[in-house]
């Protein structure tokens, strides 16, 4: 689904740029659109079917759950939904337009099958657990919502191969990665302090004169456990599930010094400054990393996927039934907003009208 195309989209070279669309109603994406009634059908099925409105919701978390009505849903998620449907439609005329793409069967039944794997993948990620199958879920859908999200799916597979900034996630392409970045996966022994706010300054002061990681966490850590061993908090190798908040925890830090710069937590109701300084590190094979590796690469790609994915919906013409939302940019891209109305409560600058106005202009 878009979920995908959020971590792989084809970067543009090209893509036409249209005017403003004529459409009046539903949503619509470089002429290609979804009517009103057939946007309705999706959420009501979305809405009245538990198991696919739990995966649909794993995909960008929200309540599809009725609204005010037994046949309404909030804005919230009609805006949501309308979103994806957004994309979805972007993509695929770019894909049938610009690059000629037309799937066959076997095409369209791996993007069946790709669609119901990342459904069941981002479910196993979420709090809500489905009732059914991700192939179940797919099952309940009305014909041309399941119809159009296949064929979405398999557009979506179509642009990862023509991702140029993508490294393909195979045993070759990671190993080649691992071996041109290998320090960045080597096992690292921390040490840390945690320092009351007030304390920071003579902190800062004292590493500045050329105070060591022990001579510093003897003098100014709060934490007894670790500063009884002079600061010493872990060691972690890529395998450990803390490894990757460690590593960038430390991120450009100097070896065996704290940062200029400390993070900020919380123990116990007590803010602390709380300092990070690598004093020891080792090398770690490939297989002992591969995970890391696996994640890493799959960071990159959604990085330079979701700006792909921005760029195309911005040359994009959209048009959003008002009724639905609207169309905008946030901080993360273009997106349909859900419909603003007033407070009831809360109106800025309201007043009661006590005396009629003399003159009206």
């Amino acid at each position: 689904m878009r979920r995908l195309v959020a971590l792989f989209v084809v970067a543009l070279l090209g893509a036409t740029i249209y005017g403003i669309s004529g459409a009046s109603s539903g949503v619509s994406a470089n002429h290609q659109g979804v009517s009103s009634y057939t946007l309705s059908a999706e959420l009501s099925a979305i809405s009245n079917n538990a198991n696919l409105g739990c995966y649909i919701s794993s995909l960008d978390p929200t309540s599809y759950a009725a609204g005010a009505g037994s046949d309404s849903v909030k804005s919230s998620a009609a805006a949501i939904w309308a979103n994806l449907r957004v994309e979805g439609l972007a993509i695929n005329q770019y894909v049938t337009s610009t690059l000629k793409y037309r799937p066959n069967a076997a095409e369209l039944a791996a993007a069946k099958t790709s669609l119901e794997d990342e459904m069941t993948q981002e479910a196993a990620n979420s709090t809500t657990k489905c009732t059914g199958s991700s192939a179940e879920a797919v099952a309940a859908m009305p014909a041309e919502m399941r119809t159009s999200e296949i064929l979405d799916q398999a557009s979506s597979l179509y642009l990862v191969k023509k991702l140029n900034e993508t490294v393909p996630l195979t045993e070759a392409s990671m190993k080649k990665y691992y071996k041109s970045h290998v320090t960045d996966y080597d096992a690292l022994c921390v040490s840390i302090a945690l320092v009351t706010p007030t304390k920071v300054p003579a902190f800062e002061k004292a590493q500045a004169a050329g105070a060591s990681v022990v001579t510093l966490v003897k003098k100014y850590s709060q934490d007894p456990t670790s500063a009884a061993k002079g600061g010493a908090y872990g060691c972690y190798s890529p395998s450990s599930q803390y490894y990757t908040s460690v590593r960038a925890d430390v991120a450009g830090a100097t070896f065996d010094t704290f940062p200029a710069t400390p993070q900020y937590t919380d123990q116990s109701g007590v803010e602390y400054a709380l300092f990070v300084a690598v004093t020891k590190q080792s090398r770690t094979s490939y297989t002992e990393a591969a995970s890391t590796v696996l994640s890493d690469l799959q960071n990159l790609n959604a990085e330079a996927a979701d700006n792909v994915k921005n760029t195309l919906l911005e040359h994009a013409a959209v048009h959003v039934d008002p009724s639905i939302g609207q169309w905008g940019l946030n901080t993360t891209g273009p997106a349909v907003f859900a419909p603003t109305v007033p407070s009831k409560t809360n109106v800025s600058g309201a007043a009661t009208l006590t005396s009629g106005a003399s003159t009206y202009q």
